[in-house]
């Protein structure tokens, strides 16, 4: 059911084309700038440290921040807070231990992809560790880039009464094309202008809608009517503090490995300015979280009742208490920040199957010419896999994100980690520690489901690929081509 009224549909619709006609215009403007594979990749290492802030966690931020996060909220109140506390923490980490060193080393090494960068610091002359990782990336961001599709499907079905399927084909095309043409520059300048709007957005609904419910203690009093918790630390029971611990660990640890953020890291232009794009990253991530928590507060306190479908408080937040025109610009927000991730999601895709299969495996004296086409084609072959996913929407947005998040976080964060800080690590090493994490994270919630658990799958996951990769470089280290280079 169509949750827009009639004489409001035309406003919201006029704005989203406005809105989107932007970007593609975006797209069009950068096309001819892209002259090669390196162009269209990370963009010739040249972004300044706004771009490098606001496109690493704008690209983050999907539609999980306008979504998935506020039903969390909505269904378990302030203690689902420990997801965001987490992610922050993580973020934080990532910018301080992982940024600067891996910026320096890649372009030390001339990596443009993460995949490249492994095989160059592990010394692998066979292929193997690429060829791993890149079915890693391609398996985990399909399914992420699924999310966002089903996201779209859902919100133009939603908002316009438009067929599910024929909105996830819009969405597609939307984010297919602008990919397409533009490459690197083009998606982190609309990740810059996004990023802004977003914080905008989200800042703006919780602070008018507080203001007209009589202040934050009306809306704490209607939570906890609603029996929902209304502290971070409702108590010190142990099963308490494990649940905590499960929460923030299961998302925070996950930063270490997501390559559509470390490749932002890479393409900074001055690693003497990534300590500024660290903070204005942090505060950008610590306010729009925050924000979020607050709308999905609202939502408890607004709708007693319950709604359907959590994943949609917001959009009955607006529809229900703001103006059409403020509306058209949230709807425009989400579709924004969905957008946003698919487009980094799929150019990292892109980027695997044309620098990490086509000219790795297949086609060593690639041009660059040919790798920026390949690279253009893989974009429309990714898009077209994970809308094969999203048409039977299988899961949740929340749960998908949660399962591609965990899965490439303990298939390269352990990696990553290790990589930049230890010495002792190599090819074998590092292809069995990529696989131990990620088919651990992938089979995980089925061993979890089994036992009754409740752990994290990117805990595990993330374990056993240190583990994995320290013990297998120490039984090879006097023989460290044996398992890959024969």
């Amino acid at each position: 059911m169509n949750i827009l009224s009639s004489s409001h549909m035309a406003l919201e619709l006029a704005t989203l084309c406005v809105y989107f006609a932007i970007l593609i215009l975006v797209a069009c403007l950068s096309y001819k700038k892209q002259q090669t594979g390196a162009d269209f990749i990370l963009g010739e290492r040249s972004a300044n440290f706004w771009l490098t802030a606001l496109s690493a966690q704008a690209s983050d931020m999907g539609s999980w921040l306008f979504l998935g996060y506020p039903a969390l909220i909505f269904g378990g109140g302030v203690f689902a807070a420990w997801a965001a506390i987490g992610l922050t923490a993580g973020m934080f980490f990532n910018w301080h231990f992982i940024a600067p060193r891996l910026r320096k080393i890649t372009e030390q090494l001339g990596s443009l992809t993460l995949n490249a960068y492994f095989e160059a610091r592990c010394k692998d002359t066979t292929g193997s560790l690429r060829l791993i990782s890149g079915l890693m990336s391609v398996l985990f961001f399909t399914i992420y880039i699924s999310s966002g599709l089903i996201a779209t499907g859902v919100l133009l079905e939603s908002l316009f009464d438009l067929n599910y399927h024929i909105g996830i084909s819009l969405g597609l095309l939307l984010v297919v094309g602008y990919v397409f043409m533009g490459g690197y520059r083009t998606v982190a300048w609309i990740d810059l202008f996004q990023g802004f709007f977003l914080l905008g957005v989200i800042v703006c609904i919780p602070l008018y809608l507080l203001k007209q419910m009589g202040g934050i203690h009306f809306v704490m009093q209607q939570v906890a009517i609603k029996n929902l918790t209304v502290s971070l630390l409702p108590d010190y029971s142990k099963a308490t503090l494990w649940k905590i611990l499960m929460t923030a660990a299961g998302w925070g640890l996950g930063y270490f490995g997501q390559p559509h953020i470390l490749t932002k890291f890479m393409g900074i232009q001055k690693t003497s300015e990534m300590w500024k794009a660290k903070y204005l990253g942090i505060s950008w991530l610590i306010v729009t979280l925050t924000a979020a928590t607050f709308v999905g507060l609202i939502g408890i306190a607004l709708f007693q009742e319950g709604l359907a479908d959590p994943q949609q408080v917001i959009l009955s937040i607006v529809q229900s208490t703001l103006s059409p025109l403020f509306a058209g610009l949230t709807f425009c927000a989400i579709l924004a920040a969905t957008t946003n991730v698919m487009a980094a999601h799929i150019l990292i895709v892109a980027s695997n199957l044309s620098e990490d299969f086509y000219k790795r495996l297949f086609h060593k004296q690639a041009s660059s010419q040919q790798v920026l086409w390949v690279s253009r084609f893989s974009v429309i072959l990714v898009g077209l896999a994970s809308a094969s996913i999203a048409y039977f929407k299988p899961s949740t947005i929340y749960h998908l994100v949660l399962y591609a998040w965990s899965g490439l976080g303990a298939s390269f964060g352990p990696l990553v980690l290790l990589s930049l800080y230890s010495k002792n690590i190599n090819a074998p090493g590092a292809f069995a520690g990529i696989f131990a994490g990620g088919l651990t994270t992938a089979l995980w919630p089925y061993i979890d489901q089994k036992y009754g658990l409740e752990i994290a799958p990117i805990i595990p996951g993330f374990l056993f690929g240190l583990l994995a990769i320290q013990l297998i470089s120490k039984l090879t280290r006097k023989h460290p081509l044996a398992l890959l280079n024969t």
